[in-house]
């Protein structure tokens, strides 16, 4: 999964690189302040997909002794910053230049540049967002797109996916402010298109911060997850109850899961250690991404001697 998410990062950065010099291009010759709002928007996704791969690396370090859960969370980390960058630089800028613009009005110039740069930005974070797209319908999951977004831990997929959105969104008003502005002679609803660009932005970087948020301080495993869990754990012979699940995203392709288990006693049961060991072959069958498993007889476990006498050593 992680190969393919990463592929709806890329082709966003590929995707805003293009368009970010189009559209500096176009804003050059035309003089238009929603065509310089959405070059930066553009220089902005730019920084924030680069940022995203890098998180990525780093995130896919092995555990060591500083850290013996590994680095997943750390993509969460860069996804955070990507948030904070797009509602600054991005959202920000374009709205203080929207202002600036209403104070000295100018109508753009040859709109044949405009129009076409546009198009052609149009078409191709069109296609950038068919890509995260599809990486979202793969990851699984049910409902609408808002609920799939909403239910995604990986940043590698939701972050392009509102990206590209808002920056298609952003193609749309730049269009209409530009059209507007010089069909009505009307030179102020550039500058205003340039203060909705950056609403815009402001607005999914908002919604990017929430959700890496949740996910930074540990958001817990989804329902379905849990109930196969319980499932597993209800099939074993030797488990009596499971009193208490407890799990978190360590990263997009990482869970760590702790359990507390009160499991049978009496002839013919196996012995716990066994029992454990059968518990964290299945629930990595249910969801591969389990990579931590941690499973605690509850205190109401009755503790068989071993062979010889003795006592039981913890598990």
């Amino acid at each position: 999964m992680a190969g393919g998410s990463t592929r709806a990062v890329v082709a966003a950065l590929v995707a805003n690189l293009i368009i970010a010099v189009a559209k500096f291009v176009a804003a050059g010759v035309t003089g238009s302040s929603a065509m310089l709002s959405e070059g930066i928007h553009s220089v902005a996704d730019s920084g924030n997909q680069a940022l995203l791969l890098f998180g990525n690396r780093r995130a896919q370090r092995p555990a060591d002794r500083t850290h013996p859960f590994g680095y997943g969370p750390e993509l969460y980390f860069w996804s955070l910053i990507v948030a904070m960058i797009l509602f600054g630089l991005g959202g920000g800028f374009s709205i203080y230049e929207g202002i600036a613009h209403l104070s000295h009005p100018e109508v753009p110039g040859d709109p044949v540049w405009i129009y076409s740069v546009l198009g052609i930005a149009f078409v191709v974070e069109a296609y950038a967002l068919k890509v995260a797209m599809a990486q979202l319908k793969a990851g699984g999951g049910s409902g609408g797109v808002v609920k799939r977004l909403r239910d995604s831990t990986d940043p590698r997929v939701f972050v392009p996916i509102a990206e590209d959105a808002a920056a298609l969104l952003g193609v749309i008003v730049a269009f209409l402010g530009v059209f507007f502005a010089r069909a009505l002679d009307l030179p102020m609803l550039d500058g205003i298109s340039s203060i909705i660009i950056g609403l815009i932005l402001a607005f999914v970087a908002l919604f990017l911060a929430s959700e890496t948020r949740t996910l930074l301080v540990g958001e817990a495993v989804g329902p379905v997850l849990e109930s196969r869990i319980r499932a597993v754990c209800a099939a074993d012979p030797a488990v009596e109850e499971l009193v208490r699940l407890r799990g978190i995203h360590l990263g997009p392709d990482e869970l760590l899961l702790a359990l507390d288990v009160r499991f049978r006693s009496g002839d013919g049961t196996p012995p716990v250690a066994e029992a454990i060991d059968r518990l964290e072959a299945e629930i990595r069958k249910v969801d591969s991404r389990v990579q931590r498993l941690l499973v605690e007889p509850d205190a109401g476990t009755p503790a068989a001697p071993p062979a010889g006498g003795g006592s039981a050593p913890p598990t």
